[in-house]
């Protein structure tokens, strides 16, 4: 058995309308299916719904759920907010800089271009609070890759262990921390 590929994520939305009309203008998703009832089908709680779908690209679904209904909704208070959020891959560095250029434009706060060696990201805020990551491959992303997949095991051993950094990728962010290359 194996997993063929993503179907869908889904997240907690604000405003259905709000949020297809952000993701189709800000990051050009086709809104491509609603689904609305009273009922949860998987659970039978009487709750009414809107649950929204759009395409990421290459089969990627993003999905929201709008819940009149519920409390609003809010965060884990424990977690930073860097830590949860939604990347999607771009072609390129100039398409992350274009793309960096019209959020911005449209009035969204973008944080880097940020260096992550193996690829460059850009990080902004939808409406809902989500954290949205937008990445582009760096032109040596495979044999830095295969630098890390050989060290994998060995990492997260050495975490498990320690709950300390293993200094196997420290190279990584050398550059964008301003330190000295590993």
């Amino acid at each position: 058995m194996k997993i063929d590929q993503m179907h869908h994520v889904a997240y907690r939305c604000r405003d259905a309308k709000e949020t297809v009309t952000w993701y189709t203008q800000m990051l050009n998703m086709d809104f491509v299916l609603a689904i609305a009832e009273d009922q949860v089908p998987s659970t039978h709680e009487p709750d009414p719904y809107m649950h929204i779908f759009l395409d990421a690209g290459m089969g990627n679904i993003l999905a929201f759920f709008e819940l009149p209904t519920k409390p609003e909704m809010g965060r884990d208070p424990n977690t930073p907010a860097w830590v949860q959020h939604i990347a999607f891959k771009v072609k390129d560095r100039d398409t992350l800089v274009a793309f960096k250029a019209h959020l911005e434009a449209q009035g969204v706060a973008v944080l880097g271009v940020t260096d992550h060696a193996i690829f460059h990201s850009i990080y902004f805020f939808d409406p809902n609070g989500h954290r949205v990551e937008l990445a582009c491959p760096d032109p040596e992303e495979e044999a830095m890759l295969a630098r890390l997949d050989a060290v994998k095991w060995e990492m997260l051993e050495e975490w498990s262990r320690t709950k300390r950094a293993p200094q196997h990728a420290a190279w990584m962010h050398a550059k964008e921390l301003g330190k000295e290359s590993v």
